[in-house]
């Protein structure tokens, strides 16, 4: 399959890292400044519903916390006396600890709840769910296998509902993905991310959210594999607006082909595991090895949301010096903080994100 390009011609983008005018306030972009972006209140379902500006704020808030927690080992107890009901139908490690300890950290008090704890959509509607735990916590963070769950409990709940992974979306693994390059990079407008792999929910928040911070695109997918149309459209929409680049193929090497970020997911997501002999036959030759960033960038780096099987990248790549998998691991927690503390406070950034 010949590759689709869309939306080649560059238009001005500001990089973060030269921006001159950055203050423990904020700092502007275009007529907007991050400065004045406030979230209190907001439920992140998807990255689809955030602007750039908003994305870029959310990415500001958890480096800072980061930087203040982590480094200068400074106690901000932001979410004392909050709580937060966590709903978990698929099991977790990297979400389930990022929360838990997360928004322990700052002083608020987490429950976990599985299918076995509660009443949702078994006993108890959805609706009714969502009006009980807003009366009983202030935010929900859900786990889900439909994401009409997710927007069954938006709609009925009067607090903050966060994605912690739903079958389309996967919004909060995108945003510690985006902190690691920005950490890794020092800046994201002009990267190229090639994504090779299934066209799962990780993806389409990844093409929900790339244009938005100046990041091209490259997707490498098995026929029968591709995104879903709809984000095709909505992406393909977004990288015009933003003048970047994306690229669909069937072709892993073309995707990989002068890429600064080679990425992949599980071939076989939970709930798909009756169709994981006809997938791994698929996916033959999708694999990420060294030899597939032989024509990528001489910078190249490695993501993988986790957890990962030896089929979808080798273990020269996965151990490798370029792999940032277990850094990106780590920023699922401060990724997750910010956005809680954006979505609960007023909370302002203390540091410029040119530290970042």
């Amino acid at each position: 399959m010949s590759a689709q390009l869309f939306s080649v011609n560059t238009v001005a983008f500001k990089c973060l890292k030269t921006l001159q005018d950055c203050s423990t306030r904020g700092f502007s972009i275009g007529a907007a400044s991050l400065g004045s972006v406030n979230l209190k209140g907001r439920s992140c379902l998807t990255l689809k519903d955030f602007s750039s500006d908003e994305i870029r704020r959310l990415l500001w808030v958890s480096g800072d916390l980061k930087h203040r927690i982590k480094h200068e080992k400074q106690y901000l107890p932001l979410l004392q006396g909050k709580s937060m009901a966590m709903i978990f139908e698929k099991r977790s490690t990297r979400t389930r600890m990022s929360t838990e300890t997360g928004f322990a950290l700052l002083g608020g008090h987490p429950c976990f709840l599985t299918s076995q704890d509660i009443h949702l959509g078994v006993n108890e509607s959805g609706t009714d769910t969502a009006r009980v735990l807003s009366g009983l916590c202030d935010i929900v963070l859900a786990r889900v296998y439909s994401h009409s769950t997710l927007e069954e409990l938006d709609k009925e709940a009067s607090i903050p509902i966060i994605n912690g992974l739903s079958d389309f979306y996967h919004p909060i693994q995108i945003l510690a993905d985006f902190l690691t390059l920005q950490e890794h990079y020092g800046s994201l407008s002009g990267l190229t991310v090639s994504w090779i792999g299934d066209g799962n929910n990780v993806l389409h928040s990844f093409m929900m959210t790339a244009a938005k911070l100046g990041v091209n695109l490259k997707i490498a997918t098995p026929k029968g594999y591709e995104p879903e149309r709809s984000v095709i459209q909505e992406a393909q929409r977004l990288s015009k607006e933003h003048g970047t680049q994306l690229v669909l193929t069937s072709d892993p090497m073309e995707a990989a082909h002068g890429s600064n970020v080679l990425v992949t997911d599980t071939w076989v997501s939970m709930g798909q595991e009756e169709e994981k002999k006809k997938r791994l036959k698929d996916f033959k030759g999708y694999q990420i090895t060294m030899q597939t960033g032989s024509v990528a960038k001489p910078d190249w780096t490695f993501l993988h949301c986790l957890p990962r099987k030896m089929e979808e990248v080798d273990d020269e790549v996965f151990y490798s010096s370029r792999s940032l998998v277990f850094p990106e691991a780590e920023n699922r927690k401060w990724t997750i903080m910010g956005l809680m503390v954006s979505l609960l406070t007023d909370y302002t950034p203390q540091i410029p994100m040119q530290k970042f």
